[in-house]
């Protein structure tokens, strides 16, 4: 018996990034199916979030996403550019968001073509890696598109003539994920139970496994 979660996924959280690597390993190991539900940053949504926490908040986020990083052996460093543009001293998001809208619109359209996973794994990948500066010129998107077994040009056009039905979408995941009891990301949703950040894998495998969940060919 195939079974079916949610992911919801920030284009900009490194720790949705650390995540989606073991996530997509378990669907190629379990008989799984897990849908990507692309948010909008906390940035995007809620901007003041940002600066009304403890300042201590993003020092910690950074330095264990380093941490975690090492651990697991996988590579990371913060984007060059960061998806979010915002000015560096005073913190103030930008207006104007070409970055992540574009990256949130292609992940919703890879989503529609159930490649939403793979689509996700490979530009989080481009993005917080380290492998490349500038990951948005040039042909970069387009080979990690292309590996994800995704046409970057087709997604692009859809993302500009269908803009506002793919906000929309995205919109709705975010309401889901709230429904589902929680806010952050990534937060994985099985049979309407969250799991929420990259160290709580382990326990929402062992959690499908008490509902069946078994290895391919089993």
């Amino acid at each position: 018996m195939t079974l079916a979660a949610d992911l919801f996924f920030s284009f900009r959280s490194p720790y949705s990034y650390l995540a989606i690597g073991r996530y997509r390993e378990m669907v190629r190991e379990y008989d799984l199916e897990i849908k990507l539900r692309a948010v909008w940053p906390i940035a995007i949504r809620d901007p003041d979030i940002l600066f009304t926490g403890n300042p201590a908040a993003p020092r910690y986020i950074l330095m264990d996403a380093y941490r975690v990083a090492q651990m697991r052996g996988i590579p990371f460093r913060w984007p060059r550019p960061d998806p979010i543009v915002q000015d560096p001293e005073m913190h103030r998001v930008a207006e104007e968001q070409p970055y992540i809208r574009r990256l949130v619109r292609l992940g919703q359209a890879a989503a529609r073509r159930g490649r939403g996973l793979d689509f996700a794994c490979e530009v989080s990948t481009l993005i917080f890696s380290g492998e490349v500066d500038d990951w948005h010129t040039g042909d970069h998107l387009a080979n990690t598109a292309a590996r994800a077994g995704l046409n970057l040009a087709e997604l692009d056009a859809e993302a500009e003539s269908d803009a506002e039905a793919l906000d929309g979408e995205i919109e709705e995941n975010q309401r889901a994920l709230e429904a589902a009891g929680h806010w952050g990301v990534p937060t994985l949703v099985f049979e309407g139970e969250p799991f929420f950040g990259q160290d709580r894998i382990d326990v929402a495998r062992w959690r499908m496994e008490q509902k069946g969940l078994a290895k391919h060919g089993d």
